[in-house]
């Protein structure tokens, strides 16, 4: 049997500064790269060019679907992967990524996806995420939606189980479209809302819930939290309403939201009702650590947190928060411990906490602080 062969398809615009690097951490392993510009005015197009890229030119019509769908039309390889300019895949090393390709039953292939959010690219200052990149050419599978577009597996296979659909491949991709800089520099807080609104007002919408949600998370991160709030809820009514179960990470921003108004009483008790739902989520169940270290309930915290602990960093279909697992857990243990007037429990929360992320700087300031303390 020959080897399967795969196609890259991109769609950007004015990525001079990233294209480079996204197409060079796949360039050795692809069989063709497809590049779909949507009107760049700098070099992009001329850089994607000197690395062995077709470039497609491509007019804008404000539909991040089209576009990707014009480049896999393009597209003539047994697999799709799919990127963005601010994106990069992790090195192959001795992964052999065609034989899983040859060998899987599977139609549609997830990476460990790592949204970094901070000022410069850190993995314990993201969100993790599996994410479906690769997925069979030829099979009918392409995008919807004019934003935050998406592969329309349901539409493709009604009623199967998605087990026999849904496969994963262990390598990561890291995406820095998020982080603060760059999305000051594209604001993209303007361009998101102005297609969602769009999108908000046609009459697929009636059939997407999940436009409320982006809605919400574009007012999360400009910190308009009575919007994003009055939006995340919206968004929770709706996929009740379609006869779905509203997906875990609608949760996790309802009570993130609430932790940044201050709104303790407002998150409790129904994170209960949230991690009934879901209960293998670990950000929920930090959520839920958090407030009852609020609370004042420093026991039931440190229970809350050691599950967390025991729980880990798990990377699946729940958008986790890197730490609330791990280190972010410790520091809070450090913290009901030092409530409690324990230092020594403290310091050892702390010092575990600092080991499993040395970035983490406000478990070093606590670790130093208490030892000054303890001597």
């Amino acid at each position: 049997m020959s080897r399967p062969t795969v196609s890259l398809c991109m769609i950007v615009r004015d990525e001079e500064r990233l294209i480079e690097a996204c197409l060079r951490s796949v360039q050795d392993w692809v069989d063709e790269m497809i590049v779909v510009d949507t009107g760049s005015l700098d070099n992009t197009a001329q850089i994607a060019r000197s690395m062995g890229a077709s470039v497609l030119a491509y007019e804008w019509n404000n539909h991040f679907a089209d576009a990707r769908n014009y480049g896999l039309q393009h597209a003539k390889s047994d697999w799709i992967l799919y990127l963005d300019a601010d994106e990069e895949l992790s090195p192959l090393g001795d992964f052999d990524l065609h034989k899983v390709l040859q060998e899987t039953q599977a139609s549609v292939l997830s990476l460990h996806l790592v949204n970094y959010i901070g000022e410069t690219p850190n993995e314990d200052e993201a969100f993790h995420i599996a994410h479906p990149r690769f997925f069979r050419n030829h099979i009918g599978l392409k995008f919807k939606y004019a934003i935050h577009e998406t592969l329309n597996i349901d539409d493709i296979f009604l009623d199967r189980d998605t087990t026999d659909i849904l496969g994963t491949i262990p390598l990561k991709l890291f995406h820095r479209g998020y982080m603060e800089p760059i999305t000051i520099q594209k604001n993209k807080f303007a361009r998101n809302m102005t297609l969602l609104q769009q999108e908000a007002s046609t009459p697929a919408a009636t059939s997407n819930p999940w436009i409320e949600y982006h809605i919400a998370s574009e007012y999360y991160r400009v910190h308009q939290y009575d919007k994003a709030f009055e939006y995340v809820n919206l968004s929770i009514v709706r996929f009740i309403q379609s006869g779905k179960m509203p997906p875990s990470m609608l949760y996790k921003l309802k009570y993130a939201i609430l932790f940044n108004t201050g709104s303790i009483d407002g998150a409790w008790p129904g994170i209960e009702k949230a991690i009934a739902l879901y209960p293998d989520y670990v950000d929920l169940h930090f959520y839920k650590g958090v407030i009852c270290y609020l609370k004042g309930w420093y026991a039931a915290a440190i229970d809350v947190f050691r599950h967390c602990i025991e729980s880990g960093d798990m990377t699946g279909q729940h958008l986790i928060l890197r730490g609330t697992g791990s280190f972010h857990a410790y520091y809070y243990l450090g913290l009901c411990w030092e409530k409690l007037g324990n230092n020594l429990e403290a310091i050892n929360a702390y010092e575990k906490a600092y080991e499993l992320s040395p970035t983490y700087t406000i478990a070093g300031d606590a670790l130093n602080r208490l030892k000054e303390i303890e001597t």
